[in-house]
């Protein structure tokens, strides 16, 4: 008999999802649902369900364990159906390649995916997790509940912005380094933050995956056991599409006519992220197909102005991120922010020619930024990924440079 929590108060009570982790850890206690959107998708996914006919579990698969929202970076929102094998095939290849079962530290929303996903990890491996206060990210919390983790194996999740932070904080970064691993996804990291961590002795493990993956499915670039990755390109050297398959893979979408399986094809899902594979099967992802903007005529990604202006010596290491606003001779222009942390920065009227000249050099005339803009704290959507729309808006194309 199938047990349906329809959680959709937006603070996710830890106890309520917990429930539902423990259910699924129990093999043979039936099927599970538990509905988890966004908070700020809640009223919608309570309409869409409305809109299914009848009851909702007639709609799904056998076996279905989870409905999660996600909207990706497009802000439109969906719940994708993932069934309890997919979750279970996913932890059993994350302990695997881990190293076995553990306790985990809770640092993430638990209507995410990856924050599910701890909680599930912990049941099947029966651990107690310790969870960080509700709603509050600070290095010294984090710190602190990492005093309480008390099994010989030991794990925590993150998103760079996160990782960022702790690294700044001297009793958080020795917290991270009594961590086994640090699964670190959900964004892009910047190499410079990667190697810091390094530096500091923290075993960091970086992660791609998304909901409809079950979270992270290709760890340090290479895929987790059962599952398989593919580049839709000409050849296996050049950049394309990328293409996942395996168990964690999801049932589809949740749709009034029933589940929308159309971003899968054959047993392939088709993702919005463009990479290439390396001569050892290593997956590179180089940005998100649809970070692509138009600018005099010419196609800019933004990943890729990222992934450029992180290695420019003049922004010494600091992370980044390209947003694009409207501009009435180009249709669009390149602006990068640069993420200060509060930090004592030069002026960025002095970073903005030297920027420029080393992305037009590397990416083109178009890539090179209009404006070089200091931000000293990134907006988030509630998933940990940078929200492009909101930083952008509150950029002013007057300010901080020129074209």
């Amino acid at each position: 008999m199938a047990v349906l929590a329809r959680i959709l108060d937006p603070a996710h009570p830890l106890e309520a999802v917990q429930a539902v982790a423990a259910a699924l850890a129990a093999r043979d206690s039936g099927e599970v649902m538990a509905l988890l959107p966004l908070p700020e998708h809640a009223e919608a996914a309570q309409r869409l369900l409305t809109q299914v006919p009848a009851d909702p579990a007639a709609h799904l698969p056998p076996g279905t364990a989870l409905l999660v929202g996600t909207s990706g970076s497009t802000g439109t929102p969906k719940l994708a159906v993932l069934s309890a094998r997919a979750v279970r095939a996913s932890i059993a290849a994350t302990q695997a390649t881990l190293g076995g079962a553990g306790q985990w530290l809770l640092a993430l929303p638990t209507h995410t995916v990856a924050g599910v996903q701890v909680l599930a990890r912990s049941a099947l491996a029966g651990t107690t997790p310790v969870a960080l206060e509700t709603g509050r990210f600070t290095p010294e919390g984090f710190a602190a509940a990492a005093t309480r983790l008390d099994s010989p194996r030991r794990y925590t999740a993150l998103v760079p912005t996160q990782l960022l932070r702790l690294l700044e904080q001297a009793s958080a970064v020795q917290a991270l380094r009594g961590l086994d691993a640090v699964l670190l996804g959900g964004a892009p990291a910047a190499p410079a933050l990667l190697k810091r961590a390094k530096q500091l002795g923290v075993r960091v493990v970086t992660t791609y995956g998304m909901t409809e993956t079950c979270g992270g499915c290709v760890y340090d670039g290479l895929p987790l056991p059962g599952v398989q990755v593919s580049i839709e390109a000409d050849s296996p050297q050049h950049s394309g599409r990328v293409l996942l398959a395996g168990p964690v893979l999801f049932s589809g979408y949740l749709s009034p006519q029933g589940v929308d399986r159309s971003l899968v094809q054959g047993r392939w899902l088709r993702t919005n992220d463009e990479g290439h594979l390396d001569a050892a099967g290593r997956l590179h992802v180089e940005g998100r197909l649809d970070d692509v903007v138009i600018s005099g005529g010419v196609n800019v990604s933004l990943s890729a102005v990222e992934q450029a202006a992180s290695s420019c010596p003049t922004l010494a290491g600091y992370p980044v991120a390209a947003v694009a606003v409207p501009d009435a001779q180009w249709g669009q222009r390149v602006i990068l922010a640069v993420h200060t942390a509060g930090g004592c920065i030069p002026s960025t009227l002095r970073w903005l020619e030297p920027v420029r000249a080393y992305l037009a050099q590397r990416l083109g005339a178009a890539a090179a930024p209009g404006q070089v803009v200091a931000v000293q704290e990134w907006p988030l959507l509630p998933s940990g990924k940078l929200d492009r729309q909101r930083l952008a808006n509150h950029i002013s194309p007057q300010k901080g440079g020129h074209p």
